[in-house]
């Protein structure tokens, strides 16, 4: 098996442009920022992405991927209870954000994400770690598996909410790929846990009424379509947040970091999300469902295979930016039967002079399946001689 390039022949009518006119530049004062289109890949804006830097609470972002992935895999669920430790109690029931519990308190692993997303408890977080992972360093061990997994470069977690620490380091790019994972691999607990704009757990002392807080997320009613992610903040790391907004198809997932005020994270964040669906729109290639190109196949019953986008293919160019385009068929192959319908099995990757390069997955656009022995043979050597 190999990669196996192939520029396609079918025309995107994009008129070419004598200049280019210039990219669009994000202006504002965070000294970190990174902004990535998931509907294609691109990369739209990055200053000091890859640059460590202290979590704060963006880290808990990991601690509810993990907590994510367990549920997934039916090794954990939203029902069962964790006891709050007097231990744990006694060190974060006032240690920056809290979510109120209480000693020895039955809390089910349902309420305590959300204790984590809204509230961004501190004493939620380890008290799910130590739930579902025995104690704190060894879900600790879990966060940074799956951050090894996700081929995070800069990251490593040294506890579960983000408390300074001189071993816990991320970078924006790195905390971009958290969010687009959790979105892409967990859509249905996405959905369930990231939106809610308040949460109510805890009572007062005194009179005992409930403790109701609202969501910190500066996106959440300001930009149409955002559904999450987590904001952070310590004396050392500053005012951050990495968000995301979905508009007519496009998801955005954005970083931003270093701020010097609650109320400058709010305003930027903001801008940063608005920018990125103002400056840049989206350049239709193909519609869902069309047939771009075609791979061949090795030992199925079809000699070869279309390929098509599961959604509508599109770049994303700057407004009113028209340039030619290279669109190149890439594929490991030939791709091994048997192929489902909707298999991942290529990509489509659009060069643009000066825009990032986009990669759009392509599926199959029907099934092939396994061919018998004596068809086998004969595939093989098909592919053998080079498809003749």
């Amino acid at each position: 098996m190999r990669l196996v390039p192939a520029v396609l022949a079918f025309s995107l009518a994009v008129p070419a442009l004598a200049q280019a006119p210039a990219m669009p530049q994000f202006n504002t004062s965070a000294p970190i920022f990174f902004m990535k289109d998931l509907s294609n890949g691109m990369v739209l804006a990055d200053k000091d992405a890859d640059k460590p830097m202290p979590p704060a609470s963006m880290g808990k972002m990991m601690t509810v991927y993990v907590a994510f992935d367990m549920l997934s895999r039916g090794e954990a669920k939203l029902g069962q209870t964790v006891t709050v430790r007097p231990e744990t109690w006694t060190k974060w029931h006032s240690q920056g954000s809290t979510m109120f519990l209480s000693v020895n308190e039955q809390v089910s692993v349902e309420n305590l994400l959300h204790g984590i997303i809204t509230l961004s408890g501190n004493d939620a977080c380890v008290t799910l770690g130590e739930g579902l992972g025995g104690t704190e360093d060894q879900y600790v061990a879990l966060m940074n598996r799956a951050a090894a997994k996700m081929g995070l470069k800069g990251s490593h977690f040294a506890n579960t909410n983000g408390w300074p620490d001189p071993g816990e380091t991320v970078t924006a790019r790195d905390l971009a790929t958290i969010a687009e994972r959790t979105i892409r691999d967990f859509p249905q607990l996405y959905a369930k846990f990231y939106k809610d704009t308040a949460f109510t757990w805890g009572k007062t002392l005194g009179k005992g009424d409930d403790i109701t807080q609202a969501n910190r997320n500066p996106l959440l009613g300001r930009v149409a379509g955002a559904d999450g992610l987590k904001t952070g903040h310590t004396d050392e790391a500053g005012y951050g947040f990495t968000g995301s907004a979905v508009q007519d198809g496009r998801r955005l997932v954005m970083v931003i970091a270093g701020l010097k005020s609650f109320n400058e994270r709010i305003a930027q964040s903001v801008d940063f999300m608005q920018w990125g669906y103002r400056a840049w729109g989206p350049v239709p290639l193909a519609r869902a469902g069309v047939v771009v190109g075609r791979a061949p196949v090795w030992l199925g019953q079809a000699s070869d295979v279309g390929l098509t986008g599961a959604t509508d293919l599109a770049v994303t160019a700057p407004r009113g930016y028209g340039a030619t385009r290279k669109v190149t068929l890439i594929y490991d192959g030939p791709v091994k039967a048997p192929i489902a319908k909707g298999q991942h099995v290529a990509d489509l990757v659009v060069t643009t002079p000066g825009l990032p390069t986009a990669r759009l997955p392509l599926v199959a656009a029907e099934a092939v399946e396994r061919a018998g022995g004596f068809a086998r043979i004969g595939s093989a050597f098909r592919a053998l001689l080079g498809g003749k």
